[in-house]
C-alpha cells in the first residue's frame, strides 16, 4: 500500500531524471523497492542506482546523489534520503504517511485487501480428489484445506476460480471395496464369506454392510461384487462431502473418471499421441515417447492387459480442463504424486497445450503426535486417525490453521495436545484472542460511554509510540501481502502475516492502555484498534477461519 505510493513516486522520480538527462531509461522496470532487513536503515530502500550505474558504466554513488536530489522535493512524502553502502538509496518516511493507512482500512472495512489482479481470469483449482473408498485421511484434510485456501486467495484477488473434485468410481480399488463390503455383509448375516487379501478393513466397512442390511435384508446374498461397490462409493462419498462441509469446503463441480472412458476421450488421446508418432507397442503394452519430452524413460500407458495406467486418464482429463476454458489450472497432490507428474504435463505438451499453465503444488505428509508421540497410521487397515476424528478433537479453526502453518513442500507435524489448548500457547488461540481482544476493546469503550469522533477529526498524531508506528506498517503491509499470497499460492503467508500481527497488538495492549482519560489520545487509540480488528477478521476469513467476538 505505502510501499507502492513510494514505488509510483520513485517511478516518477526515474521519468524526471531521463528527462533532465541525468540517465537514459535503459533501466526502467529493472530496479526494485524493497523494506531494509536491518533496523535504521530506512523504512524502505531502493537499488534503483546501482542498476542505472551498472547500466550505463557510472559510480553508483554519484547516480543515488543525483536521485536523492529528485527525492528530496517530495517533503509532503518522504521525511529524509540517505546514501548507504554501495549505492543503496534509503527512505525514510513521515509519521503522517504512516497513520495515513487508518483511513483506507476503516473505509474499505471487509474490501480492504481485495484486489483485481486476476481480471477475471479462469481458474480451476483441483483439490481433494480422494476416491471414495473410505473416510478423508489427514493427509486428504491437509490438501482439502490447502486448496481451499488457495481458491479464497485467488478469488480475493479477481480470479474466476472452479473448485472441482476429481474421482474414480471403477479400476481394481473399487473391486477391492465392493468385495470387502459383501464380504462383511455376509459376516453379519452368518454366512459363508472370504475376506479380501487386501481388503479395506475398517469399521466403516461393517457400518455400511450393517445398512444395507437394514436396507434389503438378505436378499442381496448372491449378488455380485459391484452391487455392493455402488453402495459402499454412495455411503463413502456422502461422509466425504459431509467431512468436508464440517470444514467449510464446498466444490463447484465433479469430475468423475468414468466419464472419460464412456465419452470416448482415452481412446481420442491415445489417436492422436499414435498419430504424432509418440505411440509404440512393445512387449504387449502401449508405450509413450516420453523421452521426447526430457524423460529418462518412456512409460506404458496401457497395460498387456488392456487397461491404461493412471497417466492416461490423467492425461485426457487435464486436456478436458483446457477444452473446458481454463487459463490457469492448479493441481493440489500429496507427495506421492510426484513421480507422475512429468508424465502428465509431457502429455499435455504432446498434445499442443501450454504445459506452463498447469501449475502443480505437492504437499508432503503429516505427522500426527500425541503425548509427544506419534501417532500411527495405515490406510488399509484403518488405524489412522480420521479428518472427522481430527475435527472432534481441535475443532475445524484450529485445523484450518495448523494444516496452513507450514509451506506445502514442508513436513507438517500436528501438535494434537496444542492445538486443543485454549491459552496463547497455541497460535491459532494466539490469532483469534487478538481479534476478540479488540472487540472487547469496543464493548469497553460502549460501556463507559466514550463519545465516538467522527473519521475525519480524529487526532491521529497522537499516534506516536513506537509499537504504534510497528502496527501501522504491519497494516499497510496486508494489501501486498494478500497479493503476493495468492500470486504464489502460498497461503502459509497470511498465516505468519497473521502472527506476526497478534504478535505486535498483544505487546502493545500489555504496554498501553487504549481507554484512557486523555480524550484524543483514547479515540486516536481506538481508531488504531478498529483498523486492527478489520484486518485480522479480513486475514482470518480470507483462509476460512472465524473472528470470534468472544473468547
Amino acid at each position: 500500500m505505502i510501499k507502492s505510493q513510494l514505488k509510483e513516486l520513485i517511478d516518477i522520480c526515474f521519468q524526471d531524471g531521463v528527462r533532465q538527462g541525468l540517465w537514459t531509461d535503459a533501466a526502467a522496470d529493472s530496479y526494485t523497492v524493497e523494506v531494509p532487513k536491518h533496523e535504521g536503515q530506512g523504512d524502505f530502500s531502493t537499488n534503483m542506482a546501482l542498476v542505472i550505474a551498472g547500466r550505463e558504466k557510472r559510480r553508483p554513488r554519484e547516480v543515488a546523489a543525483q536521485l536523492t536530489g529528485l527525492l528530496t522535493a517530495r517533503q509532503d512524502f518522504i521525511d529524509k534520503v540517505e546514501v548507504a553502502g554501495p549505492g543503496f538509496v534509503n527512505f525514510f518516511l513521515k509519521d503522517q504517511v504512516w497513520r495515513s493507512v487508518l483511513s483506507p482500512v476503516c473505509e474499505q472495512d471487509a474490501d480492504f485487501g481485495l484486489a483485481d489482479i486476476g481480471n477475471g481470469t479462469k481458474v480451476m483449482v483441483e483439490f481433494v480428489s480422494a476416491n471414495p473408498t473410505g473416510p478423508l485421511s489427514i493427509g486428504h484434510g491437509r490438501n482439502a484445506v490447502l486448496g481451499d485456501a488457495i481458491a479464497r486467495l485467488l478469488e480475493a484477488v479477481g480470479y474466476d476460480v472452479c473448485r472441482e473434485y476429481y474421482f474414480n468410481d471403477a479400476g481394481r480399488q473399487m473391486r477391492v471395496l465392493g468385495a470387502s463390503t459383501k464380504a462383511r455383509y455376509l459376516e453379519l448375516l452368518g454366512l459363508p464369506s472370504e475376506f479380501p487379501e487386501d481388503g479395506y478393513q475398517g469399521d466403516y466397512i461393517f457400518d455400511i454392510a450393517r445398512s444395507i442390511i437394514e436396507e434389503s435384508g438378505d436378499s442381496l446374498k448372491d449378488a455380485e461384487v459391484m452391487v455392493f461397490k455402488d453402495r459402499a462409493q454412495t455411503a463413502i462419498f456422502a461422509d466425504i462431502e459431509k467431512t468436508l462441509q464440517r470444514i467449510g469446503i464446498s466444490f463447484d463441480s465433479y469430475f468423475n473418471e468414468h466419464t472419460l472412458y464412456d465419452r470416448g476421450l482415452i481412446d481420442e488421446v491415445v489417436a492422436e499421441l499414435r498419430g504424432k508418432g509418440l505411440v509404440y507397442e512393445k512387449d504387449d503394452a502401449t508405450w509413450f515417447k516420453t523421452t521426447d519430452f526430457g524423460q529418462e524413460q518412456d512409460r506404458v500407458i496401457i497395460k498387456k492387459t488392456g487397461e491404461p495406467t493412471y497417466r492416461l486418464p490423467d492425461i485426457a482429463y487435464h486436456r478436458e480442463k483446457f477444452r473446458r476454458g481454463f487459463a490457469w489450472i492448479i493441481d493440489i497432490f500429496g507427495a506421492d504424486h510426484i513421480a507422475t507428474v512429468p508424465d502428465v504435463l509431457a502429455g499435455i505438451r504432446a498434445l499442443g497445450y501450454d504445459d506452463s499453465r498447469v501449475e502443480v503444488i505437492l504437499h508432503q505428509f503429516v505427522t500426527l503426535t500425541r503425548d509427544g508421540k506419534q501417532v500411527k497410521m495405515s490406510t488399509r487397515k484403518a488405524t489412522f486417525i480420521t479428518v472427522d476424528e481430527l475435527l472432534d478433537e481441535v475443532g475445524p479453526d484450529a485445523l484450518r490453521f495448523f494444516f496452513l502453518m507450514r509451506k506445502p513442500d514442508s513436513q507438517l507435524e500436528f501438535d494434537l495436545e496444542l492445538a486443543i489448548k485454549e491459552s496463547q500457547e497455541n497460535p491459532v488461540y494466539y490469532v483469534q484472542y487478538a481479534h476478540a481482544r479488540l472487540c472487547s476493546i469496543d464493548r469497553q469503550a460502549a460501556e463507559k460511554k466514550v463519545q465516538p469522533v467522527m473519521p475525519d477529526q480524529v487526532p491521529l498524531e497522537r499516534l506516536n509510540e513506537p509499537e504504534e508506528y510497528r502496527l501501522l506498517k504491519t497494516l499497510a503491509d496486508y494489501p501486498a501481502l494478500v497479493a503476493g499470497a495468492a500470486e504464489g499460492l502460498a497461503p502459509h503467508r497470511v498465516i505468519f502475516y497473521l502472527l506476526e500481527l497478534a504478535g505486535l497488538f498483544h505487546s502493545y495492549y500489555n504496554k498501553h492502555k487504549v481507554i484512557t482519560d486523555d480524550k484524543d489520545l483514547t479515540a486516536a487509540r481506538l481508531r488504531l484498534c478498529r483498523a486492527l480488528r478489520i484486518v485480522f477478521r479480513n486475514g482470518l476469513h480470507l483462509v476460512g477461519l472465524n473472528a470470534p467476538e468472544k473468547m
